[in-house]
């Protein structure tokens, strides 16, 4: 044979062998990324925060299917409650366990902090390329203020923009003793509420919460509940140690009183999670985050009425910007598949409806074309909105009107910004104390925060372990960085 006819029939040969691998891969790439007629469809893991829903699995098989048909992808969900969501992930993402896509924010497996330890996938890249479509939906302020150190590295939720804190009332018992809400405001104001419902409902939490319960204060947090704050209305943007502060040694003072007046649940330091309490109706009041028409939606949820006052203004601060954010997991085997399930979670109605409220006919029913209500197995699959995706393509409730996105829009072009707001602090030059600052705060700031440890006996001691363990350097850093910050933006 001559050396032609080899080199002829090595050529052959090797075509051959590609080929073969194209058939077996699915073919082309064109194929691939729309969906993959004859490619076997990816397997794409999902880690969100929220307390565990019965018919997860059953609804993620419907969500697959459909997505399957999509994109060539299925879907399995797995639950963390609340309270055990920040340390299983660093665990998970520790171990390397399996994960395309998680739930991240600031007060919830710190979006900022894990990003910068390598986390997530950067999705500069990505984004253009295969989330074309939702980048010309979610609103330009959550993709630019939730990068870090001018990267993106999630995909943030399209919802509220502000943050504003408000007090809850199951209504039914707010009407049975006829009381009246329109003068409360403060942590203070609510005691002869709390005082009517501990002497005359024994079955009931007059004030329910879980470990994660803060009092508010007029500050912003460096850190998501760690003591580096400062002043919203500030003129020097000093840091300063929030619970040296005299707003937060009142509301811990408070705090102690309603815990030892018994209307705070003996638990409240280390229940990671109050669903038991909504789901029974067995609480009189709390406080949420609201959005507009929130009350609609807690209700429709709960199944009986549930109405709300403000607690706090609406402010538009790094951890409302970075309330909800889905990232893709640096480890993941499948980011381009996870980037286009996040682009198609973002704009398609009937996949966002689908993961928010179950399966149609199921969980819930459709009253017309934009309005549906839940049915009573949605009792369980009954998921935490804000953490899923982008609100405003969710059906109405039953009972909110036609506008609801228009008034989203309004409340979010009405928001103050926070005098911090873009400013990330980087921990990197007091990693070792950080961490050790973190692990104090472990061990008192949720018993400190619920009133469970008097601050008469233990504040000072509080802080001073956190001076031990390095707070005051940390603050020192962070103050040098956000003057250096102020400088840069004027």
């Amino acid at each position: 044979m001559s050396k032609q006819r080899k080199s002829f029939s090595l050529v052959l040969a090797l075509l051959m062998a590609v080929t073969l691998v194209l058939s077996a891969c699915g073919g082309s790439k064109e194929a691939s990324e729309s969906g993959g007629a004859g490619e076997d469809a990816v397997e794409l893991i999902w880690y969100t925060i929220g307390t565990p829903q019965k018919d997860v699995n059953k609804v993620m098989e419907e969500v697959s299917k459909y997505t399957k048909e999509k994109i060539n992808a299925t879907v399995t969900m797995k639950m963390v409650d609340w309270g055990d969501y920040p340390q299983k992930m660093q665990v998970n993402v520790a171990s390397g366990e399996p994960m395309d896509i998680l739930f991240t924010s600031s007060g919830g497996f710190d979006y900022v902090q894990n990003a910068r330890k390598g986390a997530f996938l950067e999705l500069d890249d990505l984004l253009p390329k295969y989330g074309q479509d939702l980048i010309k939906t979610i609103d330009p302020a959550f993709l630019s203020g939730s990068k870090v150190d001018g990267h993106n590295y999630g995909i943030p939720a399209n919802k509220e923009l502000p943050q504003q804190e408000v007090w809850r009332f199951n209504k039914t018992l707010l009407d049975k003793y006829k009381m009246d809400i329109s003068n409360i405001r403060t942590l203070d104001s609510l005691e002869p509420l709390l005082k009517t419902i501990k002497e005359n409902e024994p079955s009931v939490t007059p004030f329910g919460m879980d470990k994660n319960f803060v009092p508010y204060v007029p500050y912003d947090y460096v850190i998501q509940n760690l003591p580096m704050a400062i002043k919203l209305d500030t003129t020097d943007y000093k840091i300063v140690n929030i619970l040296e502060t005299p707003e937060m040694k009142a509301a811990l003072k408070t705090m102690s009183k309603y815990y030892k007046a018994g209307y705070v649940s003996a638990e409240a330091a280390t229940t990671g999670s109050t669903n038991d309490l909504t789901t029974s109706g067995n609480w009189f009041l709390d406080r949420a985050q609201t959005q507009p028409l929130a009350d609609n939606q807690w209700s429709a949820s709960y199944g009986y009425p549930v109405v709300s006052t403000p607690a706090s203004d609406a402010i538009i601060t790094n951890t409302s910007v970075q309330g909800s954010i889905m990232a893709i997991s640096a480890n993941s085997e499948y980011p381009e598949k996870a980037m286009e399930f996040l682009n198609l979670l973002n704009t398609d109605p009937v996949l966002r409806n689908m993961v928010d409220s179950g399966i149609e006919g199921v969980h819930y029913k459709k009253v017309d074309d934009t309005h549906m209500e839940n049915l009573a197995e949605s009792k369980n699959y009954d998921m935490p909105s804000y953490s899923l995706g982008n609100n405003m393509l969710l059906y109405l409730n039953n009972n909110d009107p036609d506008n609801k996105w228009d008034e989203f829009k309004k409340f979010n072009a009405e928001g103050v910004n926070s005098p911090i707001l873009s400013f990330n602090f980087d921990s990197s030059k007091v990693s070792s104390e950080l961490t050790a600052v973190q692990n104090v705060k472990e061990q008192y700031w949720a018993a400190l925060m619920t009133g469970t440890l008097d601050p008469e006996n233990n504040l000072e001691q509080v802080i001073e372990k956190f001076n031990q363990a390095g707070l005051e350097k940390v603050m020192a850093e962070a103050q040098t960085q956000l003057d250096a910050w102020r400088a840069a933006n004027k």
